[in-house]
C-alpha cells in the first residue's frame, strides 16, 4: 500500500461505511459495535435478525444485490457445531452430512458472499473484504490431526479468500481480501472447548481484529493473518 493510502485510511476510518455479515453472532456483534463506537456507518446483517441465510443463494444476492459500496466487508459468519455435531477427535469419526454441513456454513456461505465483493466495494476507492476464518484452517499448521471437518471447511475458505483476491485485484486495485483468525473467543461459538485454550472477550477480540484490518491494504491482499497482525501459513 502506497503510503498517501494508508494515511488517507486511518484518517478516515471513523467515516468508514461497514457491513457486517454475521452480526448477531458473539464476534458479529463485538465488530459492529467496536466500528460504530469509532463513528462508522455500521449495516448490520444477520440470519436471526434479517433472515441472512449465508447459505443459501438467493438470500445471499436478495441482501447484496444493489448494495454499497462499502468501505469494509466483514464475514463473520460460521459455526464449530452445526446440528449437534461436534467435531471429530479422529478421522474415524467422520459423517458425510456433518462434513457437507461444515462445508455448507463455513466455506460454500463466504464463497457466494464474495461473489458480489466487486459490486460491494468501490472501483476506484481503497476497500477491504475480512473473511473470519480459523487458525485450525491451515494446512501448514496442523500438527495434532482431528476436527477434520472444520479444518477442511476452513482450509476450503481460505482457498477462496485467495483466489478471490486475485480476481478482485483486475479491477479493484486498492481493495484487500483477506482471511482473519480472531483467537479463541468466549462466545457459545466455543463455549464447550474454553477450558483448553486461553480465550478474550468479543469485545477484546473485535478491537484486535480491527486494528489488525487498518494496517491491510492492497499489499496484503489473498494473505491470512491472526489477531495480532502476524501472517499465518496456508
Amino acid at each position: 500500500m502506497k503510503l498517501m493510502d494508508r494515511v488517507w485510511l486511518l484518517a478516515r476510518a471513523s467515516m468508514d461505511k461497514v457491513l457486517i455479515l454475521g452480526a448477531s453472532g458473539g464476534i458479529g456483534a463485538a465488530l459492529a459495535d467496536g466500528f460504530e463506537a469509532r463513528g462508522a456507518d455500521v449495516h448490520r446483517l444477520s440470519r436471526s435478525e434479517d433472515g441472512f441465510d449465508v447459505t443459501d443463494q438467493g438470500a445471499v444476492a436478495a441482501h447484496l444485490s444493489g448494495k454499497g459500496p462499502y468501505d469494509r466487508v466483514v464475514v463473520a459468519t460460521g459455526a464449530l457445531e452445526i446440528g449437534a455435531a461436534a467435531p471429530e477427535k479422529t478421522i474415524k469419526g467422520l459423517s458425510a452430512q456433518a462434513m457437507l454441513d461444515q462445508f455448507a456454513l463455513n466455506a460454500v456461505g463466504p464463497a457466494l458472499v464474495l461473489s458480489h465483493a466487486h459490486s460491494l466495494l468501490d472501483r476506484d476507492a481503497p476497500g477491504l473484504v475480512a473473511v473470519l476464518s480459523a487458525r485450525v484452517g491451515s494446512i501448514g499448521d496442523n500438527k495434532i490431526g482431528g476436527w477434520i471437518s472444520y479444518r477442511a471447511a476452513k482450509a476450503a475458505v481460505n482457498q477462496v479468500v485467495r483466489t478471490a483476491s486475485i480476481e478482485l485485484a483486475r479491477t479493484h486495485k486498492r481493495a484487500a481480501v483477506v482471511a482473519l483468525h480472531p483467537g479463541t473467543v468466549a462466545t457459545a461459538f466455543t463455549e464447550k472447548y474454553l477450558g483448553r485454550h486461553p480465550a478474550v472477550e468479543p469485545a477484546q477480540a473485535a478491537a484486535e481484529l480491527i486494528a489488525v484490518m487498518d494496517a491491510l491494504g492492497p499489499g496484503q491482499t489473498g494473505k491470512f493473518f491472526d489477531y495480532s497482525g502476524a501472517e499465518v501459513p496456508w
